[in-house]
Parts: structure tokens; C-alpha cells; sequence
């Protein structure tokens, strides 16, 4: 399995400063016993930081959903430890569990769960009613971009369009970590790019410590470049009104064959900028005037 992060959460400093939410170590879980045993998982290490949007890329039966699921309070692991803003969560009750899942996660699945009989809105209320300090179902859904939506009924959206009810309800209560398993897994790729970019919006806007699973390395790639897009531009204070009010993340996606070439002719035009190159490892740079080195727009970034 490899993992695409974001800038602040691939810079070593920017991890310094930034709050641990998981530490996991040598976590291990294994299904059934003898001749049927498999071992979904087998030592992971892992830490995940706050704010953080990280892509666990691998194959079908790799084991990241069941890492998912640990993560989620979910399941439980099989050895190792894991802990949850410092708290060992390893051998968590039920009950505890519960709590955890219900105020700290929001979970977000390839198949949508709605309500058939309840509206947008309705079906994000569902989750409201039951939370601590949740947002008005209205901000949830407007985060998303669904505020013509709220009073439609599932059957009335478009797959793209029920996602995204599932990403507003998870987000509406306001959780400290959101969880993806393969939420584009469902749709075609002109869809799965709203919803990556109402995911990306979502972590942007409310610092919410994100992690999505696919098994699609096109999808993983897509995201990636969005990664890429916000760190380049967010490094460059004076041009990311420009930016955002010219290209959606969409563009970089839909041309992603050519989206280095993309970046620089686009961040060529921009006078703060001398050059953009491009090297072999997939970092884009830039060449700040007034600079001796070059200033890397993005932190690690591993496809």
C-alpha cells in the first residue's frame, strides 16, 4: 500500500508542529485460525496528524479497509497498539467505542446509505439530532455544494450528488477525523472528481484529519495532483484568489496526463514566479526571485 499526503503533513517540520491523532504500532489483525487463517494486516506503523489528507493507495484485499475500520473504532485489532490523541484505544469497550465513533469519526462508504424516504437535509438532520455541537444541516450540505439540493430526495440526485449528502452528513457533526473507504468506487471518473473535490474542500475548510482508501491509482493520481495544485498555490500568497477563481481542482484532474505541463504554463504567467520545473519524482517547484534554492511547493508525495 503506498500513501499520497498533504504539504503540511508530509513537511518534517510541519509535522513538529502539528498534533498527533493516531499512533499506531505494530498493529496486526487476523481473521480465523489454521488451514482459513489469513492475516489482513501484519505490523503497521502509522502516524496521522491533525488536519492531515492522506490517500492509502493498494490493491483489492491488501488490508486497507481493515485498517480503516481499526482506525474507526470499527474493529479492534488482532496485536499492536493504537492510540487516539494519546489515549490507548487498543482494548477499548464497546461502549467506549460507541462514544468514539458517534463524537470523533465520521465515516464515509462507497455505497451511500441514505434514507430513500427522507430529503437531504433530512437525512443529514438524522445525524444532527444525535450530535454534540454539530453544524445546521444547511452549512453541512453548502460545504458540499449542494445548497439547491437539500430538499431533494435521493432518488432525485445523481450518484455524484448522494456521495456528497454522505460526505455532508459525516462531516455535520463536526468529527475530528474523517474516514473514506473507496468513496469514488461507485462512480465514473467525471463524478468521482466532485466527490474528491468536496473531500479536499472538506479537509481545506474545517481542518478535518482525512483519510480515503482506493484501489484506483488513476483516482489516487487525481487527488494527488489537487495536493500538489493547493500546496503550489498556497505557497504563493498573492496569486490564490487568482488561481481559485480561474480553475477548479476538476481541470487539474480531468487533464491530469498533462497537468505538470498545466501548472507551469499557468504559474509562468504569474510575475512572482521565474520558472516551474518539473522532476522525475513527481515535485513540483518553484524559482522565487530573491531565493537561492528553489521553494518546493509540495512536501513528500509517494504514488
Amino acid at each position: 500500500m503506498n500513501t499520497v499526503k498533504n504539504s503540511e503533513g508530509s513537511d518534517a517540520a510541519g509535522q513538529d508542529a502539528a498534533e498527533v491523532i493516531y499512533r499506531a504500532k505494530g498493529l496486526t489483525k487476523v481473521y480465523g485460525a489454521g488451514e482459513v487463517e489469513v492475516r489482513a494486516l501484519t505490523g503497521v506503523d502509522l502516524d496521522l496528524y491533525s488536519a492531515e489528507l492522506v490517500v492509502l493507495l493498494g490493491p483489492s484485499g491488501s488490508g486497507k479497509s481493515t485498517l480503516l475500520n481499526i482506525l474507526g473504532g470499527l474493529d479492534v485489532p488482532s496485536g499492536g497498539t493504537l492510540n487516539y490523541r494519546g489515549t490507548d484505544i487498543t482494548n477499548a469497550d464497546e461502549e467506549f467505542l460507541t462514544r468514539f465513533r458517534r463524537d470523533s469519526v465520521g465515516f464515509v462508504f462507497q455505497f451511500y446509505n441514505l434514507i430513500p424516504s427522507l430529503t437531504a437535509r433530512e437525512n443529514v438532520s438524522l445525524i444532527t439530532d444525535i450530535s454534540v455541537s454539530p453544524m445546521e444541516p444547511e452549512e453541512a450540505l453548502a460545504l458540499v455544494g449542494l445548497s439547491e439540493r437539500m430538499d431533494h430526495f435521493p432518488s432525485q440526485l445523481s450518484g455524484g450528488e448522494q456521495q456528497r449528502v454522505a460526505i455532508a452528513r459525516a462531516i455535520a457533526k463536526q468529527p475530528e477525523v474523517l474516514l473514506c473507504d473507496e468513496p469514488t468506487g461507485a462512480l465514473d471518473v467525471r463524478t468521482g472528481i466532485s466527490v474528491l473535490e468536496a473531500i479536499e474542500q472538506v479537509n481545506r475548510d474545517l481542518g478535518t484529519l482525512t483519510m480515503l482508501i482506493t484501489h484506483n491509482a488513476v483516482m489516487a493520481c487525481g487527488l494527488a495532483m489537487m495536493i500538489m495544485a493547493r500546496s503550489l498555490i498556497f505557497s504563493l500568497e498573492s496569486t490564490r484568489d487568482i488561481y481559485y477563481q480561474q480553475y477548479s481542482f476538476g481541470d487539474v484532474f480531468a487533464d491530469l496526463k498533462r497537468a505538470p505541463d498545466f501548472l507551469r504554463n499557468r504559474l509562468a504567467q504569474i510575475p512572482d514566479v521565474a520558472t516551474v520545473e518539473t522532476r522525475v519524482t513527481g515535485r513540483l517547484t518553484l524559482d522565487l526571485p530573491g531565493q537561492a534554492e528553489p521553494a518546493d511547493g509540495v512536501g513528500a508525495v509517494t504514488a
